[in-house]
């Protein structure tokens, strides 16, 4: 082997070792500087074959020269002329250059008559597997455009601590597959209903909503019908604790009493809700977190009947008017079905925000996502067992994302129920609230 060759073979390896080590220790750089033009130089010149196979593209005619055979001469040679005629073509919608993402990048997309958002988003499968990237989610951002999502890998494979929200009623517990922190905003929507099997990370959410609520000034009140093993270990920081379905029962109408009274401070004011309120009559924000929902429906016998009535009636209540007032739903359970009568399916209806880790039974999926997209309920049966954490959620911008919230340990949610205990309101003084005395001291608006 000359030396020239060992010195071409030598340099080929150093390159080759210097762009793995460099992917491997700071991918971020490697994906801007080589990865990305090379993803876009492929994505536009394979973009009229993947649409075709994908079946994205639309006939269309266009005037064209083509070759067409003529009278064959004596020598047997085929005499042919080119003519221009109209001819039918496979169209491409247009492409934008992509654009890079942290974990991918993105395309805008020109639709072509007659297609709609729900075509790529059919598409989205066939489209990661002709890209070789790990997933495509489609997008609508206004009528006529499209925008294609590709993440390159899994962001969810590992996920690290974000720094925790400073805003109130906010609380980042986890990350989304897009990259973006998972947060949690009561503010914007009020009702959660977290459906998951044991083992999927369901009571890990719990444990992150209560060390991100526990330095907010509000109260938590807990109905724990497993007798009070999940959220006793947090009482330091709970207002109220329910572990039976008679004690539940007491607390809800508390609740509801309560909520009377904010309808009247708010009338009072004029007010329609406790935001538009004055800092010194704004009573706390109140968030409830139920675990094991399916308890408060289910009966052994008819004597229970009434008692599930009740339950049933007054948890809706809250739910339907509770967000005004400053009274927020976080609902949990294994299992979440129809089966469980009319009530849970309209609490449903009031829980905005949808979140299923991996379940045993397709119909607790359903129950939970089976009215916002078939797609999300396909993701959500087909989250693995060995991914604790993962879970689908309905977000608050209209879409579902797959996403995966941060490990935090028992031990980490009690000690932060411990160190902010002194926060916590008394039950006492939420429910015995007298407003009358402040209501004197705000001067009435002016007439005319």
């Amino acid at each position: 082997m000359s030396d020239s060759l060992r010195l071409v073979l030598g340099v080929l390896a150093a390159v080759a070792a210097g762009l793995w080590a460099w992917r491997r220790w700071h991918y971020p750089s490697f994906w801007l500087v080589a990865g990305y033009p090379l993803m876009a130089l492929c994505v536009r010149a394979s973009w009229r074959k993947v649409a075709l196979g994908c079946g994205l593209t639309k006939k269309r005619q266009r005037w064209w020269f083509t070759t067409v055979p003529g009278l064959i001469s004596s020598t047997g040679i085929v005499r042919v002329k080119r003519r221009f005629q109209r001819v039918v073509v496979d169209t491409k919608p247009f492409m934008w250059l992509p654009k890079p993402t942290r974990y991918g990048w993105r395309v805008t997309i020109h639709t072509l008559e007659g297609q709609i958002p729900g075509d790529y988003a059919d598409a989205a499968e066939r489209l990661a597997h002709s890209w070789g990237v790990h997933a495509v989610r489609a997008s609508s951002p206004r009528p006529g455009r499209v925008v294609l999502a590709a993440t390159m890998r899994d962001p969810l494979v590992k996920v690290d601590d974000i720094p925790a929200s400073t805003e109130l009623l906010k609380v980042t517990v986890g990350r989304l597959e897009t990259g973006s922190p998972w947060v949690i905003d009561f503010r914007t929507v009020p009702h959660w209903m977290n459906a998951g099997a044991t083992q999927s990370g369901k009571s890990n959410l719990a444990n992150a909503l209560v060390q991100g609520l526990a330095p907010q000034p509000v109260a938590l009140v807990g109905f724990d019908l497993k007798g009070g093993v999940e959220f006793t270990p947090y009482s330091p920081r709970l207002s109220a604790l329910a572990t039976t379905r008679k004690e539940c029962v007491g607390l809800l109408e508390d609740l509801e009493e309560l909520m009377a009274d904010r309808m009247t401070l708010c009338r009072t004011t004029g007010a329609r809700n406790i935001w538009q309120l004055p800092d010194e009559l704004r009573p706390v924000p109140i968030v409830v977190l139920v675990d094991e929902l399916a308890e408060l429906y289910l009966m052994a016998d008819k004597s229970e009947k009434d008692e599930v009535a009740k339950t049933s009636t007054a948890l809706l209540r809250v739910a339907q008017l509770g967000r005004a007032f400053g009274i927020y739903l976080f609902c949990c359970g294994q299992r979440i079905g129809y089966d469980l009568g009319p009530g849970v399916t309209a609490l449903r209806a009031q829980c905005s925000g949808r979140i299923c880790h991996r379940v045993n039974d397709p119909e607790t999926a359903t129950m939970t996502l089976g009215d916002l997209d078939p797609a999300a309920l396909d993701s959500a049966r087909a989250i693995p067992a060995e991914t604790p954490g993962v879970a689908i959620v309905a977000s608050q911008d209209g879409q579902w994302y797959r996403a995966r919230s941060f490990y935090v340990s028992e031990q980490a949610a009690e000690h932060a129920a411990h160190t902010y205990a002194d926060r916590t309101p008394s039950w006492a003084e939420l429910t015995g609230a007298d407003y009358s005395e402040l209501l004197g001291t705000i001067p009435e608006p002016r007439k005319g």
